[in-house]
């Protein structure tokens, strides 16, 4: 292929893209072809692959020609946050694939090659929005562990937290079942001589690494949470206990006050 520029750019449409419906006849009119959790779709001097979790790598595409498509797409490019953007150069020259200072050398322009190069950007994208995700909850609650260790109270009903807990749970469940970041992409279950350059690919953007560390952050506040569900759950067993023991006690005044005024017989 003849590409227009050597610009590699990874977008990260995220909750836009999943709330547009499938459409086939969409996709049969790009002429777009599916690769298990990917479609290609072939442009003028370069391509797009578009994953199914809401990212799109575009491979030399002028800006122009991107603004084309997204718009075919019923996507908004326009105002996209630079945390949901990567960009990097590729050649297609040399003996193997290498990374080095954001510049990618392809070996060949096998365009399989260059999905297997994507397959690593788009997780290393979508792994930035959960990353924020995880960061944004970390600083709203960082207070209550200390809160709870000076006064004994939490200002979070079991509501708040029964919400907080299924969030983390969501996260988790993304990234690890249904999205498969922690996984090697089923692609290479079927094309395996190209799961090389997918790995240098995600070696060089630490994806492993930067998914251990969130997991094992999203389990520290998910055991803070639980702690102070625990928490919660003993003020409210102590609450209805204490009832419990209020209603007992007027039963027995109530039952005391009929003895006494009893009449003698």
């Amino acid at each position: 292929m003849i590409f227009n520029n050597n610009r590699l750019s990874a977008i990260n449409f995220g909750d836009v893209y999943l709330a547009k419906p499938a459409d086939p006849k969409l996709q049969s009119n790009e002429r777009g072809v599916r690769y298990r959790d990917a479609v290609l779709i072939s442009l003028p001097g370069g391509e797009a692959w578009m994953f199914d979790y809401g990212v799109i790598v575009f491979w030399a595409i002028d800006e122009d020609e991107r603004r084309a498509l997204l718009r075919r797409l019923h996507l908004e490019g326009d105002n996209i946050e630079d945390s949901r953007q990567e960009h990097f150069r590729f050649i297609t020259s040399g003996n193997e694939v290498r990374i080095n200072h954001d510049t990618i050398t392809l070996a060949d322009d096998d365009p399989l090659s260059r999905l297997a190069v994507s397959h690593a950007l788009a997780q290393s994208l979508k792994l930035i929005e959960y990353e924020w995700q995880a960061q944004c909850t970390i600083q709203k609650h960082s207070n209550l562990p200390e809160a709870l260790a000076t006064t004994g109270k939490i200002a979070l009903s079991r509501r708040e937290i029964a919400k907080i807990r299924g969030q983390l749970f969501g996260t988790k469940s993304d990234i690890i079942l249904h999205y498969g970041l922690l996984d090697t992409p089923e692609f290479f279950w079927e094309y395996p001589e190209y799961e090389t350059t997918y790995n240098r690919a995600a070696r060089y953007l630490e994806i492993r690494q930067r998914v251990d560390l969130l997991s094992k952050k999203l389990e520290t506040i998910h055991e803070m949470f639980e702690m102070l569900a625990d928490e919660q759950k003993h003020q409210h067993s102590a609450f209805l206990e204490w009832i419990i023991i209020i209603l007992i006690a007027i039963e027995i005044v109530i039952f005391v006050a009929q003895e006494i005024h009893k009449p003698i017989q």
